[in-house]
């Protein structure tokens, strides 16, 4: 073996002694329902290496990738000092309101680090049908949403600024807020930015689309 030792190869466990195993309580499966405030939706690890210009690449993931942690059958891991153990989550009820909270900050014993990966979504007609079981799906008439305010952060977690859009239901324009200062922006420059925090309106059957995205 080389020095530092061999890795450990744990061998599997026959079908008779892992039944038993999830005969115990600790391995039970509960299914717990819970009211939420908003959807946290995680970001994969953003990569390190620079591209041929010694760039660092920005990394680009699908709002359909993330968002599938509520699909009902994703498992995520979470570990605290005592133990491990996986959690999978399911939307029982659309609200009017949706808020995605995009988690960006990652803190630990000494600092903030903040993931600059850029979010793909579309400015209206996401379905969230798909992340409701099926006996659920025939509560729900109207399951699709259409953006109406987009928080960006810029800059790094301890000195950066926050900037707004939010769209004018009346004219159907796009703005954007900083500070005092409000000017227009083109439906698909919010797309590009690193989105925080959104906010999402359930569309109903007789409303029309006057977003032009």
């Amino acid at each position: 073996c080389p020095l530092g030792g061999c890795p450990l190869v744990v061998p599997p466990q026959p079908a008779e002694e892992k039944a038993q195993l999830l005969q115990n309580s600790e391995y039970q499966e509960r299914m717990v329902e819970s009211t939420f405030l908003y959807l946290t939706l995680d970001l994969p690890t953003a990569p390190l290496y620079k591209d041929e210009k010694e760039q660092l690449i920005i990394p680009q993931v699908p709002l359909f990738s993330i968002l599938a942690k509520f699909n009902g059958s994703t498992e995520k891991e979470y570990k605290t000092y005592k133990e491990n153990f996986l959690k999978r989550f399911q939307l029982t009820r659309l609200p009017p309101y949706l808020i995605f909270c995009i988690k960006r900050f990652t803190k630990n014993n000494f600092f903030v680090e903040k993931n600059p990966t850029i979010v793909n979504f579309p400015i209206t007609n996401v379905d969230l049908r798909e992340y409701l079981s099926e006996e659920v799906q025939a509560a729900h008439a109207h399951t699709t949403y259409d953006l109406i305010a987009n928080i960006v952060h810029d800059g790094k977690p301890s000195e950066g600024s926050y900037r707004i859009h939010v769209l004018h239901h009346g004219t159907g324009k796009w703005y954007e807020l900083q500070d005092l200062q409000v000017t227009d922006i083109l439906p698909q420059m919010i797309t590009l930015s690193e989105a925080y925090i959104q906010i999402w309106k359930r569309r109903e059957e007789d409303e029309t689309n006057q977003q032009g995205a």
